[in-house]
């Protein structure tokens, strides 16, 4: 994989190469009569074929508009493949409409429309898929990997088992005896220790070459030979400043705050990270990995999955709020007239990698007295006549879609638990944190086969089953299956009322 100064003269070059490129397809008489003649909206433009001087401008002026659009791109940083892909998109539209103002105000220098259009669709597809080609890692290789904790034993440990070159380590100085000598902090970056370890000068680490050189010829790493690059807060500056491939996480226990903090921030810049084996029950792991250290599996599902599930949440979001606004201001009026308190009750609840966000719902119980221990409706005596209503028919969960329209939550995924009550159903299902991997659901393969918080490993079962069978048409299947069952519900809550 490319990186520093290469990477940027290789990203440069080649977007020049295939902007120049791109221009000529897009000017070739072939292609202005197959996209004059077949193409909706442009089929009544005439074919226009630039030549010598204004072709030479058409290149020049495309050239230094692309160019300056993706600036942003050309410093190597970790990213995900599905972000490099959205990213160089948008600037790539960003380069055509400056193109297209540069012609409206200078018509000399004015692209035909067809051009114009062609160029920006075909730079569309094939600027993404360069970066994503260059920023590939050869196979078999794990590249430049960060050991990151608060466990200096299991650092020291688990760094014989790193088969790639280590850059070094970020640990607190409070972890355990921690071991100063004059190649990782000097006496004057000791003075500007932060509280959690992080120095505001970090000792130099080592470079690519000298990492390849310790970890060759089966010589093992120790904690002596690594430099320590800081505390925990300097994680995100170090995955960016010095381009990390990989993280291998040695914390002393899979804690919300920091351990499944750095799988967050390992997801968000697109580093992979490995974890020893016995916090195997707290992560999503590659199916068939063997040895001491195996890969988290940070993203579950494919990417082009994520972008189909995004754009199905945000227009079942966008179409549900429209269509129930009426209802849910007259679900507003009956809550409040119903018992004393505010129409909307709110709680925190679990998102990915353990980071929380307010869940709102229609309050269906009186405010005082809440237990964080899971209940049948049945055996709970704060639901109010109002909410026995909505949370039967599951309209007490409608503001929800303001949720999933903003990105909080999902259509379909693992049921949102409360922080507090996690610490519970934790205790019956020790992997519920496997959970955690992908966004919360409004509804799932969970609930739609009736497993509730009162059973949490029955609940987790299919949850983890859903994770690894999502897709958009059992996202689908599972919407319709819900749907009908609300629909089944509304329907018993009328006819038990019609009853005498």
């Amino acid at each position: 994989m490319l990186t520093g100064w290469r990477y940027r003269v290789v990203a440069l070059l080649g977007v020049i190469g295939l902007t120049v490129a791109t221009v000529s397809v897009a000017n070739h008489p072939v292609s202005q009569t197959i996209f004059t003649t077949h193409v909706p909206l442009f089929n009544r433009l005439e074919v226009t074929v630039l030549t010598n001087g204004s072709l030479g401008w058409a290149i020049l002026l495309s050239v230094i508009a692309v160019t300056i659009a993706l600036l942003p791109l050309y410093k190597p940083r970790p990213r995900r493949f599905l972000d490099t892909i959205v990213m160089a998109q948008k600037r790539v539209f960003v380069a055509g409409l400056g193109l297209a103002a540069l012609g409206y105000f200078k018509w000399s220098h004015r692209l035909p429309r067809a051009t114009l259009a062609m160029i920006v669709g075909l730079l569309a597809i094939v600027i993404p898929a360069w970066f994503v080609w260059i920023r590939r890692r050869p196979a078999g290789t794990n590249g430049r990997t960060l050991i990151v904790g608060d466990d200096l034993a299991q650092i020291e440990r688990i760094a014989p088992e790193i088969d790639a070159p280590v850059l070094g380590y970020l640990c607190p100085s409070t972890a355990g005896q921690f071991m100063f000598d004059e190649r990782t902090v000097d006496d004057e970056s000791t003075d500007k220790m932060r509280a959690d370890g992080g120095l505001e000068m970090a000792s130099k680490p080592l470079s690519r070459d000298d990492a390849e050189r310790e970890t060759a010829g089966h010589q093992p790493l120790n904690l002596e030979s690594l430099a320590r690059l800081g505390g925990l807060s300097r994680l995100e500056d170090t995955l960016v400043e010095h381009d990390i491939d990989t993280v291998v996480l040695a914390f002393q226990r899979a804690d919300r705050a920091e351990f499944f903090g750095a799988l967050d921030a390992c997801h968000e810049h697109g580093v992979d990270a490995k974890v020893h084996r016995e916090y195997a029950d707290s992560v999503l792991v590659s199916k068939g990995d063997v040895g001491t250290l195996v890969d988290v599996d940070l993203e579950p599902w494919d990417p082009l999955d994520h972008l189909f599930k995004r754009l199905f949440d945000i227009v079942f979001a966008a179409v549900g709020l429209l269509v129930f606004a009426p209802l849910m201001l007259v679900l507003a009026a009956a809550v409040k007239l119903d018992s004393p308190g505010p129409v909307l009750y709110s709680q925190d609840r679990t998102a990915g990698f353990g980071e929380t966000f307010p869940v709102y719902k229609f309050r269906s119980m009186v405010p005082e007295g809440e237990s964080a221990t899971p209940s049948e409706d049945e055996e709970n005596d704060r639901i109010t006549r109002t909410g026995s209503i909505l949370r039967t028919t599951h309209l007490d969960e409608l503001p929800q879609l303001w949720s999933i329209f903003v990105g909080d939550m999902s259509v379909v995924g693992p049921r949102a638990a409360w922080t507090e009550e996690e610490v519970l159903l934790e205790e019956d299902a020790p992997a519920w944190r496997k959970r955690w991997f992908v966004k919360p659901g409004l509804t799932g393969l969970a609930q739609i086969n009736d497993a509730k918080s009162t059973d949490p490993n029955t609940k987790l079962r299919y949850d983890l089953e859903y994770i690894r069978r999502q897709s958009f048409w059992l996202d689908v299947k599972i919407v319709v299956r819900q749907v009908w069952k609300v629909l089944e519900d509304i329907v018993a809550t009328v006819q038990l009322d019609r009853s005498p």
